[in-house]
């Protein structure tokens, strides 16, 4: 990690929030099983007093890595590392005695990669499930795909409404914050379900990452597929805002000067976190409960005949716009279609 990526504002009120998640699911002893381990949540678990811990990344290097910051916490929990790529190769084998046994499986990072086709997102949560034991969680934080859309659809909105006299045929794909840039590879009116990239660069940063849009329709879809059931999915300054008791204290610890004298965040800091979601799914225990009910979605929403979707086209019947199956408006269905900060919310269901 480069000194300016970890003096950043934005990648330490990201790592608070990793921490609190962490701190909410990860109970004493558990197992814990961490998808594209990083060394920078090494202390977390630590902190967690886990039992054991399954470290799992596409790179040997990321495994080597966090096996060394495992080694210099002097063990204080049991681990086991694998180098396995969990988007694209089936765990069982590898794994086959770690199936079943996990109390959470996290991805704190690199999930908007999977996205890039529904292949790679199908492996990934048919491993996760393969990996938890009944009533586990699989959680973690992702950039706000219905954030990002929606800034971008209002740039495109803003453009249009602008005079006549600039170029009618460029659709911008720029969006820029205090905080950060995102450009669009290729300018698109839809929003494709699978494989939308773009470029991410904060202003500490000497580079762009590419990443995918993750459609969260599509990431329910699946992983109700896969035997996982929705819980929730979140922005960050909602999550924020819902454990503030807890997350108010790491801030002002961590990154001073981000929250005003009543705990409330700055426009600075709620922009960065404003960038992503939490998201939460459980593999149910028939033993213990009925599973959570998962929003059934149209069918329709996930014809892949078609080129893309956007998140604001419902279809029209009969010249008026007929809902999604089982939702209802985006303010009382928080985070099920994309959660973003009030202002950025669709007023109405997918």
């Amino acid at each position: 990690m480069s000194q300016s990526r970890s003096e950043s504002t934005h990648h330490r009120l990201y790592d608070c929030a990793k921490m609190a998640l962490v701190n909410i699911f990860a109970h004493p002893y558990a197992t814990v099983c961490d998808l594209y381990c990083g060394v920078a949540d090494a202390d977390k678990w630590l902190d967690a007093q886990i039992g054991h811990y399954i470290g799992i990344d596409a790179s040997s290097s990321g495994v080597d890595q966090m096996r060394e910051a495992w080694e210099s916490h002097r063990k204080s929990y049991t681990a086991e590392f694998f180098d396995v790529d969990p988007c694209t190769e089936n765990i069982e084998v590898p794994l086959e005695e770690k199936t079943n046994m996990a109390d959470v499986v996290c991805c704190l990072q690199h999930l908007q990669l999977c996205f890039e086709t529904e292949e790679k997102a199908r492996r990934l949560l048919h491993n996760v499930s393969l990996l938890l034991k009944p009533g586990g969680y699989f959680l973690g934080i992702t950039p706000d795909s219905s954030t990002i859309w929606a800034k971008y659809q209002r740039n495109v909105e803003a453009y249009h409404n602008k005079s006549s006299s600039m170029k009618p045929n460029i659709v911008p794909n720029c969006i820029r914050t205090e905080n950060y840039m995102i450009s669009f590879e290729v300018e698109e009116e839809k929003f494709p379900l699978f494989g939308k990239k773009y470029q991410l660069k904060f202003s500490s940063d000497v580079s762009a990452e590419t990443q995918c849009l993750v459609h969260f329709p599509s990431f329910i879809r699946l992983a109700r597929e896969a035997g996982l059931e929705y819980v929730e999915i979140q922005n960050l300054t909602e999550f924020y805002d819902d454990n503030r008791a807890q997350l108010a204290g790491l801030l002002t610890h961590y990154v001073p000067n981000l929250l005003d004298p009543r705990g409330r965040l700055i426009p600075r800091s709620y922009d960065a976190l404003g960038l992503y979601s939490t998201f939460i799914f459980q593999k149910p225990d028939p033993e213990i409960a009925p599973p959570i009910a998962t929003p059934l979605l149209q069918e329709a929403s996930y014809n892949h005949d078609e080129q893309g979707t956007s998140w604001r086209d419902d279809e029209i019947m009969n010249g008026h716009i007929e809902p999604a199956l089982g939702l209802g408006k985006i303010s009382e269905q928080k985070g099920i279609l994309g959660p973003g900060p009030a202002d950025l919310r669709f007023p109405e269901a997918l």
